[in-house]
């Protein structure tokens, strides 16, 4: 693993692991930096829309988010960069962004739910994902042993969220994985038509053809 060919999503990957981490055993941190919607509008701390993304649920949670900013973080990372569409300024405001728009319509609805919290990287890695398979939706990752096109990984990952999001049995904020991807297709697709439009006959015969590969 080299920290120098994907310096951005390691950083983000290494910030997630540590304050996660740090938050698993430490309550004041998470009551502290939570999304809680309630307190936010009432107490001016907008900062909990950035705050409560590098904290994460359990293990488990931490791991997901993680394993799909590894795989899709460092495709994007390159993209950005070799197509001449920002680099790792659009990356980070991609990222950054995303969270923030993702987290939007659950603080809109729950701003007068005083027992409304969430956390989680959920809305910027969803970010992350669809802007890669703007330009890679055929390539191919493996979910326990299973082989599968990243664009299908896409799909199964929101309808995930979705529908744990319609459950509301955790603090995860599922409904930003929705909202986080729509920003991130919408998002990349405004960035290469103002700096690289020419580069839109390629997604589409990209998208149209089908080849199961990297």
């Amino acid at each position: 693993m080299n920290f120098a060919e994907f310096p951005i999503t390691y950083s983000l990957i290494a910030l997630n692991v540590v304050f996660s981490l740090i938050g698993f055993s430490n309550a004041v941190l998470v009551d502290k930096a939570i999304f809680w919607p309630y307190r936010m509008g009432r107490e001016n701390q907008m900062y909990r829309f950035i705050s409560s993304g590098f904290l994460h649920a359990d293990f488990m949670h931490l791991f997901f988010n993680m394993f799909t900013l590894y795989f899709f973080g460092r495709a994007v990372e390159v993209y950005f960069a070799t197509y001449g569409l920002g680099g790792n300024i659009s990356y980070l405001l991609l990222y950054f962004i995303g969270m923030i728009v993702a987290s939007i319509p659950s603080y809109v609805k729950n701003k007068d739910n005083y027992h409304y919290r969430a956390l989680g990287a959920s809305g910027a890695v969803s970010a992350i994902v669809f802007a890669c398979i703007v330009f890679q939706p055929w390539g191919m990752i493996g979910i326990y042993g299973i082989p599968m096109p990243f664009i299908v990984y896409a799909v199964l990952y929101v309808v995930y969220c979705v529908y744990m999001a319609k459950r509301n049995a955790d603090n995860v904020n599922h409904d930003a994985h929705l909202w986080g991807s729509l920003f991130g297709l919408v998002f990349t697709l405004i960035l290469v038509a103002v700096l690289q439009p020419g580069l839109f006959p390629a997604i589409i015969q990209e998208l149209t053809h089908p080849h199961f590969g990297s």
